[in-house]
């Protein structure tokens, strides 16, 4: 079963359109210095010791454009062993496949993977075929982890080319630790980010060693809207993009607002924390996003998926016995509380930043102008805020 598996993707790979090395810049690059605490190597969700990512990104004939990307939580079995996890609903619609189980039993027993609302079902199923194909731990139901935006502006997601097992395969197979490609890729090739082109977007916190010392990494899939505020300058305002422009504006009859949109959600941490203060970490997520001009439109699916990755608080699956858990106590969760609204705010700013125009028969999604947020931020004053901070911003000792 695993050869078979491997040699389909194989194939797959094959089919895809390649494309040139993504130069556009992240947040930092351009002096948008989210927060205060700072970020890990990568400055990305496998900061997190043993977090993989990996993306699938599908882009065949006129009209499909969209992909799948994949969370690996880590490397032992997690069936076996699975880790405390939480999944929280900031506004519910949308399509998260696996959410009940986790919200009973607090905790996630496969990787997570995103792509588009019509291809939750057919990622699940090739979740299930991973696992039994790369573990043995025998016959039993599982629960994967599925998250989607619509993607439908620009991909024809009802197209059988749009959802298939092996996109999700060669997402798994693909992931790795290091460096997160962002943008136009894998879940995020077809979305948006207020009504620009959007995507895949990820960044980290390291807590000094006096609060920790503990990472919290994050990764999102954008599709949603607003108005785009960075770092507190009204970027959207400025080009001329927001919520009910044209009802505002009392504009050219005729044309729709689009109203709501998605994002995914997913936070990674070392902590040793259980699934009730994940809930409580995972809500926090909101905040960030709200920081970036969000306010979870009606149609909105913003959903949240958090876990813990530290071994100590980890169990045997069907443990009868009393288990000792050491666990930070409710007053140790603020300043990862921080860390989780920081990262969540400037993940989408990469999303944003890096995200190349895609177009197809269906429309388009125009990436946002670097040179004009630049002249944006610049002028609001919100850049390379961490030139005012102490030294002691960077001493994680």
């Amino acid at each position: 079963m695993r050869l078979k598996v491997i040699a389909v993707v194989g194939i797959l790979l094959s089919t895809t359109t390649a494309y040139a090395e993504n130069t556009r810049p992240r947040a930092r690059d351009i002096g948008i210095d989210v927060g205060t605490i700072p970020t890990g190597k990568y400055n990305a969700i496998t900061d997190v010791a043993g977090v993989k990512v990996g993306h699938y990104t599908v882009n065949i004939g006129d009209d499909i454009r969209t992909g799948i990307t994949a969370i690996i939580p880590s490397a032992h079995n997690m069936y076996r062993f699975p880790i405390p996890a939480w999944i929280y609903s900031g506004n519910g619609y949308g399509k998260l496949v696996g959410a009940t189980q986790v919200q009973e039993l607090g905790e996630i027993e496969t990787p997570i993977a995103l792509g588009c609302t019509q291809c939750v079902w057919t990622a699940a199923n090739a979740i299930s075929d991973w696992f039994f194909a790369t573990s043995d731990t025998g016959q039993h139901s599982l629960n994967p982890i599925v998250g989607e935006t619509n993607d439908g502006q620009v991909n024809n997601m009802w197209s059988p080319d749009s959802a298939k097992k092996e996109y999700t395969l060669a997402a798994l197979k693909a992931a790795k630790g290091g460096p997160v490609e962002e943008g136009s890729v894998g879940a995020g090739h077809g979305t948006r980010a207020f009504n620009w082109k959007g995507g895949i977007g990820t960044s980290s916190r390291v807590l000094p060693k006096s609060l920790g010392g503990y990472t919290v990494g994050t990764l999102v899939q954008t599709n949603f809207g607003g108005d785009l505020i960075m770092n507190g300058a009204p970027v959207g305002r400025e080009l001329g993009e927001y919520s009910y422009k044209t009802q505002l504006e009392e504009a050219r009859r005729g044309e729709v607002t689009i109203d709501g949109g998605s994002i995914m959600m997913v936070i990674a941490t070392d902590a040793p924390i259980l699934s009730r203060n994940l809930s409580r970490l995972a809500k926090r997520a909101m905040m960030g996003l709200a920081r970036t001009g969000s306010v979870a439109h009606n149609g909105s699916g913003d959903y949240v998926i958090a876990f813990s990755t530290n071994k100590d608080v980890r169990h045997v699956r069907g443990s009868t016995e009393p288990v000792e858990t050491q666990t930070l106590s409710n007053s140790a969760m603020s300043p990862l509380f921080q860390a989780v609204v920081e990262a969540i705010q400037e993940s989408i700013y990469n999303a944003l930043l890096k995200a190349e125009t895609v177009t197809s028969t269906r429309g388009a999604l125009e990436a946002i102008d670097i040179d004009k947020v630049k002249q944006i931020v610049e002028k609001y004053k919100v850049t390379n805020f961490d030139e005012t901070l102490s030294p002691n911003k960077i001493n994680l000792n």
